[in-house]
């Protein structure tokens, strides 16, 4: 049977994570959790180029990892397409690998989150401000209209993001 990978996407402070548990949960397949949050609180300084780097190949082992425990389903809590954000915004520049296993991995939809909900303080966020949070936004807009894969904003409170992935998830792949 085909594994649907469904990647959810959006700027800091979206809901990504809560929303990949609460699919988790309701299909009773896993999620990828973000790889850069566990890589980042064991750093010792602010992060570098080529960190960036190596938070993508965690990432995406990681992944892996996590697909060969799902049957039919498997929820990213973020891909590649942040890691080249970020390395665009920061660094003026995206590491070729990075570029290179974008083109390559594949998902069945991607859930984009909308900046609507409340900015939670966590130390691992940079941006609290709501015209940089949209800057994200529209920097995650625009790859997931230009990835080729089916995409649906969702927005509004917890339950209301849950329903409509779900409904995406029905419309999309018939899950």
């Amino acid at each position: 049977m085909k594994l649907d990978r469904v990647l959810i996407l959006g700027p800091e402070s979206t809901g990504k994570s809560t929303l990949a548990n609460d699919l988790s949960e309701f299909y009773g397949e896993p999620w990828v959790p973000e790889f850069a949050r566990e890589y980042l609180e064991k750093l010792d300084n602010q992060y570098q180029y080529e960190d960036l780097l190596a938070i993508a190949k965690g990432q995406v082992a990681l992944e892996d990892e996590m697909a060969a425990k799902a049957n039919q389903l498997l929820f990213c809590d973020t891909d590649l397409r942040v890691i080249h954000i970020w390395s665009q915004h920061r660094f003026d520049k995206t590491a070729t690998w990075v570029l290179d296993q974008m083109e390559k991995r594949t998902y069945s939809l991607i859930l984009l989150t909308d900046t609507d909900l409340p900015w939670e303080p966590d130390p691992l966020r940079e941006y609290p401000d709501l015209k940089m949070r949209q800057y994200f936004f529209d920097k995650y807009h625009e790859l997931a209209k230009s990835s080729g894969f089916p995409f649906e904003i969702v927005k509004g409170n917890e339950q209301r993001r849950k329903e409509q992935a779900i409904n995406a998830i029905k419309n999309h792949l018939n899950k």
